[in-house]
């Protein structure tokens, strides 16, 4: 009798260490190094089946949309790929202030589509910290926690991570990348308690990231080559004699020493944008086709090799790249109209690897996402795990 106690008491040990790291694997919202943003602030884009169809040719399977719009929910039902949805800037205040509103939400745009379409993850709010409007600053943490607190009260913890990105105004000193620290209007009474959330949840801390941008602001000072990971002498960081060949590594770990600065030394950085115009104003040279392909071609090859940055080697770093489309309806500078891997026929902009929607194949415009054969979880998958724990259970005493 005494046997088959410690034998039982050993087994459960074991299946719940064993459950917990099964939690912590599922909650993770991305699955390999390469993802991309589907935005679609446009009226010339294919629907969003072909959307799906595409991103399947070309074996992208994280994807960012800003909204939770339900025909995009719909047409990548069943299709394998992994959804982070937004909640957008403009719900905040209202999620922040009503928890019912919140679950709602939860419910309407994420528990209704699962498992079919596999959404992991809700983006709240973007690029709010270091904005103009202080209102939302303060409203973040209040919407975060209300939709985690409606993530769990569904059951949907190991499921669905939150996460909100954060763009780099949120930072000074960001060069050598040792000495970034958060800017002191937002670390103390914003971005610490979004932080220690974070922590206590597991979420990762999520940056839009463009060299670009960076080599924009200086084009006399940077070696465009190092914005777009050519061989050239890159930097050194006195203080930690680290050498960076590449500014995205250089941005990456400048988000390390900021949160190593504000206690959070162990939180992951992902890349939640980034990317390379093709096109620009008169003012805007560097946006040019031959630089975005350079760009985005390196740095597939960059993400393919799953390797973390000098200051965190064993990180592997995560990206999404923006966008799919060229987004024809977005405001700002010409370069905003132009940071996609597609043309809106859903043929390639440039050519980077990947393969397109042709317009002389009518027949694969006809495919949906389905008759690729792709499939998603089904509820019954879920029942795998526990079965086979008992099954395991079984032959052990045996």
């Amino acid at each position: 009798m005494m046997k088959s106690f410690w034998f039982f008491a050993q087994f459960l040990h074991v299946f719940l260490v064993f459950s917990t790291l099964i939690a912590s694997v599922a909650v993770q919202a991305f699955t390999g190094a390469y993802g991309i943003n589907y935005g679609r602030i446009a009226d010339n884009i294919p629907s969003p089946d072909k959307v799906a169809t595409l991103l399947r040719a070309a074996k992208i399977k994280n994807v960012r949309i800003y909204d939770a719009d339900h025909s995009v929910l719909k047409a990548f039902s069943g299709t394998g790929l992994d959804l982070v949805v937004g909640l957008p800037n403009g719900y905040l205040k209202d999620m922040s202030a009503n928890e019912d509103h919140a679950m709602d939400w939860v419910k309407e745009n994420v528990q209704a589509f699962l498992p079919e379409t596999r959404i992991r993850g809700i983006a709240v709010g973007n690029e709010v910290l270091g904005g103009t409007d202080y209102e939302l600053w303060g409203a973040l943490l209040g919407a975060v926690k209300n939709i985690y607190n409606a993530i769990k009260e569904l059951g949907l913890t190991d499921v669905v991570q939150i996460t909100t990105a954060h763009s780099q105004a949120v930072f000074a000193n960001s060069f050598p990348p040792s000495s970034c620290i958060f800017r002191d209007n937002v670390k103390q009474q914003y971005m610490k308690p979004l932080l220690e959330f974070f922590s206590e949840i597991g979420s990762p801390f999520c940056l839009n990231a463009y060299p670009f941008l960076a080599y924009m602001s200086d084009p006399e000072n940077i070696d465009i080559n190092y914005a777009l990971f050519q061989k050239t002498q890159g930097i050194s960081d006195p203080k930690t004699d680290l050498h960076y060949d590449n500014m995205l590594d250089a941005q990456i770990d400048a988000a390390y020493a900021a949160l190593e600065d504000a206690g959070f030394k162990k939180m992951e950085v992902i890349i939640t944008e980034t990317g390379w115009a093709s096109r620009g104003d008169d003012n805007e040279a560097a946006a040019t086709v031959n630089n975005a392909r350079t760009y985005n071609y390196n740095l597939r090859k960059r993400l393919a090799k799953k390797k973390g940055t000098p200051l965190r080697p064993k990180s592997v770093v995560k990206a999404y790249i923006f966008a799919i489309f060229n987004e024809n309806l977005k405001p700002g500078p010409t370069s905003e109209r132009n940071f996609g891997l597609y043309k809106p026929d859903g043929t390639i902009a440039y050519d980077i690897g990947f393969r397109g929607l042709v317009s002389s194949s009518a027949d694969s415009l006809r495919l949906s996402s389905k008759d690729l054969g792709a499939r998603g979880w089904s509820r019954s998958q879920y029942l795998i795990l526990p079965i086979s724990m008992a099954a395991a259970f079984l032959l052990f005493l045996r």
